[in-house]
């Protein structure tokens, strides 16, 4: 009876032991201004040991928080964390910025953010491996090209890079939205990165398609995921594409869904799957 007492007092600990999440405030001396960040750390940090890292990035029109309250398994972000003994950082960023540093907007260098301020806080602030090695990318839709983007031009920081229905290209023709929506997204981008904005081939490097060379002198594992019925399928069909054509070693996959975050709620834990493999503890 008293071994099964004991029992019975220590399950507790056991089952609801969790990741913990804190709200951060990075200053951008860049764009002279405070953003907020949400770091998980699992129920194992206790400042002993070092733990790989995780950036997951959220969408357009997104927010820090969203990977946290918008997913449809609630407490998802918590578990992987957990299950993965890593550190998950999911940064805030500009609603429309793709994760870019603007060459006309002071406000928009998101870019030198990510890389250059937030990451060094975050190797200050936490016990992380504060190496390439240990550190993996990831993102959905405008994240997914961040994600692409930053690991592309910045190989000396990630190990891995996944994305999740990504916006591979931001030429909004090849969006499957309405023209509104289109004309919209495209006058934003004109904003940021100047009028002149080209769209067709050689691609700017303000885009994901356009930085498929480095992808292949980088040798960063890469992962592509878009549902079938997404609006931004044909961008991944293209990046895939050129990937292939360049050889640059690659996994691509089109799975049911759209563009919903029942499709991304499911995804995470696919990539965790794929990044696990490739991060150096």
């Amino acid at each position: 009876m008293k071994k099964l007492l004991i029992l019975l007092i220590l399950l507790p600990s056991l089952v609801f032991a969790q990741a913990k999440v804190d709200t951060i405030e990075v200053f951008s001396q860049a764009m002279n201004k405070t953003l907020k960040a949400a770091v998980t750390t699992p129920s194992s940090y206790d400042g002993s040991k070092q733990f790989a890292t995780l950036y997951l990035l959220h969408g357009g029109s997104g927010a820090f928080s969203d990977w946290h309250q918008k997913v449809t398994d609630p407490g998802l972000v918590e578990r992987m964390a957990e299950q993965y003994n890593l550190i998950i950082v999911t940064p805030g960023v500009g609603p429309s910025s793709y994760y870019f540093d603007s060459p006309v907007m002071d406000s928009v260098q998101y870019e030198t953010y990510i890389t250059a301020e937030l990451i060094p806080r975050v190797d200050q602030a936490y016990k992380t491996l504060a190496k390439k090695e240990s550190r993996a990318i990831t993102g959905l839709s405008m994240g997914g090209h961040g994600a692409i983007m930053l690991s592309a031009k910045h190989p000396d920081l990630f190990i891995a890079a996944t994305s999740m229905s990504g916006v591979m290209n931001i030429d909004t023709r090849l969006w499957k939205v309405p023209a509104e929506f289109s004309k919209l997204r495209q006058g934003q981008q004109q904003e940021m990165l100047g009028m002149d904005l080209e769209y067709d081939a050689p691609f700017s490097t303000y885009t994901a398609v356009g930085l498929v060379d480095k992808m292949k002198e980088n040798g960063i594992a890469l992962l592509l995921d878009c549902g079938v019925d997404d609006f931004l399928l044909e961008t991944n069909r293209q990046m895939h594409q050129m990937l292939l054509e360049n050889g640059t070693p690659h996994d691509y996959t089109e799975r049911p869904g759209a563009h919903t975050w029942e499709y991304w709620t499911n995804a995470l834990p696919f990539h965790l799957l794929f990044i696990n493999k490739h991060l150096i503890r």
